[in-house]
């Protein structure tokens, strides 16, 4: 029985015991990469899958907005109604009736609820920069600003910028 404990027969048992350890390591790690791979290649499928479909219902949405409103640029006013713009004919704007004024004059216009960036670059664009302008609008120069901005038929009286702007001129 001591012959059993000598040294040899230690370090072999204990070599063999690490090979086992080993070997039962790299199949493991075999057998889950397979298993995994699988899974992940499954999941890859699937949202493949998911992003055509949600792609091709993407593109009949559009296309049906398209085809329905193409003349109304913006979901927010289509959504309340809003007819296209008529951008055939480009008018002028009646300076005289609001007055004229330049960049130097400039004031936040999008302190009126309606302008963002947006708008108010375009408003800047056709030469209105001031609060006294916008609350000095009657309703055919409405009408020009709402052609010449191409953009939210309705925003202006919807939301109230003369009146607003008369707000905001008196401060």
């Amino acid at each position: 029985m001591l012959d059993f404990f000598n040294e040899a027969n230690w370090w072999c048992l204990l070599l063999l015991l690490f090979l086992a350890f080993l070997l039962g390591w790299l199949l493991s790690k075999w057998a889950l990469k397979n298993k995994y791979k699988k899974a992940l290649d499954e999941c890859e499928q699937e949202n493949a899958a998911l992003r055509n479909v949600n792609y091709e219902k993407a593109n009949s949405t559009f296309s049906s907005q398209k085809s329905s409103n193409s003349d109304i640029k913006a979901i927010k006013t289509r959504d309340h109604g809003g007819v296209a713009v008529d951008t055939t004919e480009t008018p002028t704007l009646n300076f005289d009736s609001f007055g004229k004024a330049d960049a130097s004059q400039k004031d936040d216009l999008k302190l009126i609820s309606g302008i963002g960036p947006f708008i108010e670059e375009k408003l800047n664009s056709i030469g209105i920069y001031t609060f006294d302008q916008i609350s000095k609008f009657n309703s055919e120069d409405i009408e020009t600003v709402t052609t010449l901005i191409q953009f939210f038929p309705g925003r202006i009286e919807r939301d109230q910028w003369t009146k607003q702007a008369k707000t905001l001129n008196n401060k």
